[in-house]
């Protein structure tokens, strides 16, 4: 007979009150979160009345498969529910606004939306933790899930490199402030004029160097990928940006992750790639199905990972 409880010991609370980005985890909150999410991996039942009356408001200016699901498996594993809201986020009235009706109705804000300033925006207005479910800036909750991952496969995170090939996007930026705490090597591999905002390359570097690790930015796919122990990409042209995608797609073409590409790496490099994919454009199909693909291993962990910050950020069951 299973016993409906959770943990006697309450997760910690995570300082910020919200995850509108990656820098709102410190690198002991990021390591604690990640230790959570693997417990509750292993134990879903310690945890399935954690949350019990606690409500997600949902807010997606963009469609979504992993984030939606997840963030409302979580909830509903957890003893709670969701709300899905599609469309944009202050359209009718202003996001504030937004923000201050659904604080008196539920828990927690997740917000993935166009631009990051919603997100900051939603999070200065509401007295509920806001997270971040992607924007334009950052997808602190894809890089949770991939460190759980990595961590499952190796064991461990210090030493190791992880080689991103593709635009220096939103995933990038936030695969790069993870890696940089956690001692993992991240090497940016990408065409002239498509690195990663330099500001956020800067305080990745401030951050590798209290771990032990390196960041690097390259042109050079050979160079980068040498000691590359996962080789990661996401698709050329993000949500947003399909205007520019005839014009990525002859620029970015060298850097297709294909069967070559993944010789350059260390034999047996994991595959990686936060999805949905377009297959035969910035990835093979023989890559995305070989045998170090973990692709769905990834999208599984978004569930855990996200339980965890839940966890972290909702002040236990209703009363």
């Amino acid at each position: 007979m299973i016993t409906e409880t959770h943990s006697s010991a309450s997760p910690t609370r995570l300082k910020s009150g919200d995850l509108r980005s990656d820098f709102d985890l410190s690198a002991s909150e990021l390591r604690m979160l990640l230790e959570l999410a693997g417990e509750v991996k292993r134990q879903p039942d310690k945890w399935r009345s954690a949350l019990r009356g606690r409500i997600a408001s949902l807010l997606f200016e963009k469609p979504s498969l992993r984030t939606r699901m997840t963030f409302e498996v979580a909830a509903k594993q957890l003893g709670g529910d969701a709300i899905l809201t599609v469309g944009p986020v202050g359209g009718r009235e202003p996001v504030k606004d937004v923000a201050r009706n659904l604080e008196r109705w539920t828990d927690i804000i997740v917000a993935r939306t166009f631009e990051q300033e919603t997100v900051d925006e939603l999070a200065r207005a509401a007295e509920i933790p806001v997270v971040n479910a992607l924007s334009d800036r950052y997808h602190p909750c894809q890089a949770l899930a991939d460190m759980l991952t990595l961590k499952e496969i190796w064991g461990g995170w210090q030493g190791h490199t992880l080689a991103f090939v593709g635009d220096g996007n939103n995933v990038a930026h936030s695969l790069m402030l993870d890696c940089s705490r956690l001692g993992v090597n991240f090497v940016c591999v990408t065409p002239q004029g498509y690195e990663p905002k330099p500001e956020i390359v800067e305080q990745a570097r401030e951050f590798a160097m209290a771990a032990g690790a390196a960041v690097e930015v390259t042109n050079d796919a050979e160079a980068g990928l040498a000691r590359a122990e996962a080789v990661y990409t996401d698709v050329w042209a993000s949500m947003g940006l399909e205007h520019e995608a005839a014009e990525r797609a002859r620029l970015f073409a060298p850097y297709q992750v294909n069967s070559g590409l993944m010789e350059l790496a260390q034999p047996g490099a994991l595959f990686m790639h936060c999805l949905p994919a377009h297959r035969e454009e910035e990835v093979t199909d023989e890559v995305m199905e070989s045998r170090t693909s973990v692709i769905f291993q990834q999208a599984e962990n978004r569930l855990h990972a996200q339980k965890a910050l839940m966890l972290m950020l909702i002040d236990g069951p209703a009363r």
